[in-house]
């Protein structure tokens, strides 16, 4: 991590983001964290304790003046999504997050930043511990597991909060203030399949889609940018009834709630057929990469020829899950009529994997209108 971080301005929030991100904490593994968030409040002297669910409430008293105003609560969760590129070595149980300077930019190496909710968690570290901002009493209230299911606002009890206001410091942009609500519901596809023995003279191929920008699956969705699921299975789509192509194993993405930036297929082609089908797949990546040429000028498509996998995909179950993925819906479903903008109804098709006679297609729909959010997981069902 360079120290150079440390002295961005403004020099409180960097100083606790950085001390905040040399703490592993990936959703559902929080120990390490939720140690350091207390840690950090019983050092400043304030009264700090943890609820039943394991969220972390410090209390700060009202500076000189502002006694009788309302008490404010602050909230930010702990946990980060814990994505990173598939040659980048890293444990995100044990390592801290190593950040660097890239411009303008505070990035990560070959991980996610843990940003969301890093910031407002470091903003809310600063509050507490400044001596100079005048503040109401504030609850600060520092939840758990938000990316994976929100289980710590889920088992928040009443009555152990005393502010009447609460300020979620969890948004994209400055000089702004969210008020609304989106739901979620995963919409996760999983069965079996017959495997079949690689016939003879077949070549073996190992198939990525990298180097997508991926980003949050709330906040990116309607940005176009790529997802690499479609992408791989659109190339496994066009190349499916020709060159007697079989999927030996298939692996993209990693978190429901990212989209996926990497998939890697192996697969097989049949005896002579080597040439046309690298030609084909050099031509389907052309103009997928035309496409995307904006918004992912990064994305890389590279096929090489690989060991034979040991079995692959019987040919009817293949076809019938490169077509439900095909058609099951990705990015918008649908924008609000009222609010300029907004996106009301979304899915991102963010977990791919199959080998070894399993598949499992987990994806996330999002919604701010109930109905609108069941009618798209009934349609993922059904192309399902």
């Amino acid at each position: 991590m360079s120290t150079d971080i440390r002295h961005l301005e403004p020099q409180p929030i960097w100083k606790n983001f950085s001390d905040l991100n040399a703490v592993p904490r990936p959703s559902k593994k929080e120990e390490r964290v939720i140690q350091f968030i207390k840690d950090f409040g019983t050092r400043l002297g304030l009264e700090t304790f943890e609820d039943d669910i394991r969220n972390v409430i410090i209390r700060k008293p009202a500076t000189p003046g502002m006694e009788n105003r309302k008490t404010i609560v602050l909230q930010s969760h702990l946990d980060m999504v814990h994505q990173k590129n598939n040659d980048t070595i890293f444990d995100f149980d044990q390592e801290g997050i190593k950040m660097f300077i890239d411009g303008d930019w505070v990035r990560a190496k070959g991980t996610t930043l843990g940003a969301d909710n890093g910031i407002g968690v470091a903003t809310i570290m600063a509050i507490l511990e400044s001596k100079d901002i005048p503040h109401p009493a504030i609850d600060a209230l520092f939840t758990i597991d938000e990316e994976t299911g929100m289980t710590g606002a889920l088992g928040l009890k009443g009555g152990i909060l005393r502010g009447e206001i609460l300020l979620n410091l969890d948004t994209e942009n400055d000089h702004e203030i969210d008020i609304g609500c989106a739901g979620g519901i995963d919409v996760t596809a999983s069965g079996k399949y017959r495997e079949d023995t690689v016939p003879a003279g077949s070549i073996g191929y190992t198939l990525s889609v990298r180097g997508l920008n991926g980003g949050h699956s709330g906040m990116d969705i309607h940005k176009g940018l790529g997802n690499a699921n479609k992408i791989m299975n659109r190339l496994l789509y066009a190349c499916g009834q020709k060159y007697g192509l079989r999927i030996g194993d298939l692996s993209g993405g990693s978190l429901r709630n990212a989209i996926p930036r990497e998939s890697v297929a192996r697969v097989i082609v049949g005896n002579g057929l080597d040439t046309a089908f690298e030609k084909h797949i050099q031509e389907q990546a052309k103009f997928i990469k035309s496409e995307l040429k904006t918004m992912e000028p990064g994305m890389e498509i590279e096929l090489k020829k690989s060991e034979l996998p040991a079995q692959v995909m019987e040919f009817e179950a293949q076809e019938k899950i490169i077509r439900s993925i095909y058609t099951a819906h990705n990015g918008v479903y649908r924008m609000s009529a009222d609010i300029k903008d907004l996106v009301e109804t979304s899915n991102n098709v963010a977990k791919v994997a199959v080998g070894k006679g399993e598949i499992m297609i987990a994806c996330l729909t999002r919604s701010s209108v109930e109905s609108s959010k069941m009618d798209l997981a009934d349609a993922l069902r059904s192309a399902f």
